[in-house]
């Protein structure tokens, strides 16, 4: 079955955020991405239902006949030469989606016992699609971002996921009234990525709190600054001089979840 001119204007559009969002559906694209998708064991992953999917006729025959069965009449087959006509990226994958979007509720009770993080004007659609990759590894469920930050559903964000996008809910809020609520939360620490704070490494994570990274260039602005109750870094090995005054942010997410979770399971496994 042949796109038509219309289809692929339609598609073509879902680049531009306000399209998205009048629309409420996104792209996805890939093989890892869209199986993951399909083959779960639920109706869908946090609400996020495929509406129609473009692929090639190989990639289809690689799915098992009931997820093809169960999703037949939203399956359109197509050439590699017309997938590349809609793909959003420089080479073109065997299958593309279109998505309906599925923005989740916040409950400030879900976040209450365990660590989440808040992205402040994260601008690179990249950097928050690793950040939220890196959360999903470190079972991290929810992720606070300004109203300023890169957009979720940026198919560069959606892609650079590698389908954490579907366990891990982002939330764009007013993220100075939901600090100024954490922060009146007893026990529930808000710790802040700055150049100068204590060493991630000798900090107490406990149990549960807020983990703040800021904006690629600017940092955590002046008002998420003063809500902070935990200023923490991430230390330089010692004697090496280097030029490079910091790191990529996703880079940052990785290292401080890595030394907080790391503390976490080492401290369970002593108490064992």
């Amino acid at each position: 079955m042949a796109l038509n001119k219309n289809m692929v204007k339609y598609i073509r559009h879902l680049s531009d955020k306000k399209f998205r969002d009048t629309e409420k559906v996104f792209i996805a694209e890939g093989d890892k991405i869209i199986r993951e998708l399909l083959t779960t064991t639920e109706p869908s992953l946090n609400g996020f239902i495929p509406k129609q999917i473009y692929c090639t006729a190989n990639w289809l025959n690689s799915l098992t006949s009931n997820t093809v069965k169960q999703y037949r009449e939203k399956i359109t087959i197509l050439e590699p030469n017309e997938l590349s006509t809609i793909s959003q990226l420089s080479t073109a994958h065997e299958a593309l989606a279109i998505i309906t979007m599925a923005l989740p509720l916040f409950d400030r009770h879900t976040i209450s016992s365990t660590h989440s993080l808040l992205l402040d004007e994260i601008q690179d659609p990249g950097n928050l699609g690793t950040i939220i990759r890196t959360a999903d590894w470190f079972g991290i469920r929810h992720i606070f971002c300004t109203r300023g930050s890169a957009d979720i559903f940026n198919p560069k964000t959606v892609q650079s996921t590698m389908g954490s996008i579907f366990r891990v809910n982002v939330h764009y809020t007013d993220t100075a009234i939901l600090l100024e609520k954490i922060k009146n939360t007893p026990a529930y620490p808000v710790f802040g990525a700055f150049l100068n704070g204590e060493n991630i490494y000798s900090v107490n994570p406990g149990s549960c709190g807020l983990i703040v990274l800021g904006n690629e260039s600017k940092g955590i602005s002046q008002p998420l600054q003063q809500l902070i109750s935990k200023k923490i870094t991430i230390p330089r090995p010692f004697n090496i001089h280097t030029q490079t005054e910091s790191l990529n942010v996703g880079v940052a997410a990785g290292i401080i979840l890595s030394a907080f979770f790391g503390q976490r399971n080492a401290k369970k496994t002593h108490f064992q």
